[in-house]
């Protein structure tokens, strides 16, 4: 990693925003954020993406690890559907392959997946990150994750980021989320306690320590 701030030095995001200005040079960058599921990736993301860019325009753009889900196709066939969502149900050999691409920035535009939540599938070359891109938000789940099939990504993170978020916050917006697609609430339980908490824990107790931790409440 570039960044030489110590491990877990606590920042905010107006502050974070300060520093990756400050600290950004003509070669493009990838910025690792990780996060539990219902962390507020996503809204932080984009709102740290709209920070960078409201001076410099396109200088940031955002690749989210959801692109890389793998399809129910496939799931429901490795009788994997239920646990949409856990490590082995992404693409990690594509992710790895897309940041490899990224991070040579040899001046070509890329075409990246977008998952699209209201379809459940993830819609290929759904986004285009300009050559002109200098920093790159990358945001999921696992990319901190300490295990052998996701560490090969943290050697294309430049800058390493973990949300903290309190569990009962977790769950407040988990079971808000699921709530929004009209599960009623013995589904929305039975989600989390099979899935999301155990995915969330995962995360919790095994990602290696991120150079920044923002609290994300």
């Amino acid at each position: 990693m570039n960044d030489t701030t110590p491990p877990q030095s606590r920042i905010d995001l107006a502050h974070f925003i300060e520093r990756v200005r400050a600290t950004q040079r003509d070669a493009r960058r990838l910025i690792a954020i990780a996060g539990a599921p219902g962390a507020g990736k996503s809204t932080f993301v984009q709102s740290l993406c709209d920070g960078l860019n409201r001076d410099r325009p396109g200088f940031a753009c955002i690749l989210a690890m959801d692109g890389f889900h793998f399809d129910d196709r496939v799931l429901e066939a490795r009788g994997q559907r239920a646990r949409k969502g856990a490590p082995y149900t992404f693409d990690v050999g594509g992710l790895e392959a897309m940041l490899e691409r990224l991070a040579a920035d040899d001046g070509k535009e890329i075409a990246v997946p977008v998952f699209d939540r209201s379809l459940e599938i993830a819609r290929a070359g759904a986004e285009i990150i300009p050559a002109s891109t200098r920093c790159i938000l990358v945001e999921g789940n696992y990319l901190l994750l300490d295990d052998p099939a996701w560490a090969p990504l943290r050697r294309f993170f430049d800058v390493t980021v973990m949300l903290d978020v309190p569990r009962e916050v977790l769950i407040d917006r988990l079971t808000a989320r699921w709530r929004g697609y009209g599960m009623d609430e013995a589904a929305v339980r039975a989600k989390l306690d099979d899935n999301d908490l155990v995915n969330a824990e995962l995360v919790l107790s095994r990602s290696v320590a991120a150079q920044f931790v923002v609290a994300n409440v």
